[in-house]
């Protein structure tokens, strides 16, 4: 009997990740059709303890433009998409997911985030509305302008106060014990 391997997924509004945790994975074989079907088997360690996958995708996928790279710690997919659109979820299965199946976080980004990201273009919807928002003075951005000079006597003031302040505390006594005797010992600050 063949067991699951542990399975992490992410996805842009175009393709979707699917990395299968499988370290020294031999004998990979793959499988995707444009239906959304995905099938996955492999063998793994001394003992060649075969492992397998299958998932209903939950739409079409782009057979042809879909990559697959084998790597000594685990096996990435990036699966194209048949439409430019986010999933609810990466299965047909509804409810829980399989036990082996979790979201990626590493490579996770929101739908609202998505051509905001790094190396991201602007939504196709926006168009060019010309907004350049580092340019606009929203304190976001960078400073242009010159820098205010510090007046170094205000700085020197403030040290030496709490410098004095601090010898100060230094030198109070303890108030006087419950016997009416004060004790001559510094506070410790």
């Amino acid at each position: 009997m063949s067991r699951h391997p542990s399975v992490k997924w992410a996805q842009r509004s175009d393709k979707l990740f699917i990395i299968v945790q499988l370290p020294d994975a031999q004998d990979v074989k793959f499988k995707l059709e444009p239906e959304g079907k995905f099938f996955f088997s492999a063998t793994s360690g001394a003992d060649k303890t075969p492992y397998e996958i299958e998932l209903d995708l939950l739409d079409k996928v782009n057979v042809e433009e879909s990559k697959a790279g084998i790597g000594s710690r685990n096996i990435q997919y990036i699966v194209k998409k048949a439409e430019n659109k986010w999933w609810s979820r990466l299965i047909k299965q509804t409810g829980k997911p399989p036990v082996f199946l979790t979201v990626d976080w590493d490579k996770w980004i929101d739908e609202d985030e998505e051509f905001t990201s790094k190396g991201g273009a602007a939504p196709p919807d926006m168009g060019d509305m010309g907004f350049d928002f580092p340019d606009m003075g929203l304190g976001g951005g960078g400073f242009d302008g010159a820098v205010p000079e510090m007046d170094d006597d205000e700085e020197n003031d403030t040290e030496d106060e709490n410098v004095e302040e601090a010898s100060s505390a230094e030198k109070e006594e303890v108030p006087p014990t419950a016997s009416g005797e004060a004790d001559t010992k510094k506070l410790e600050v």
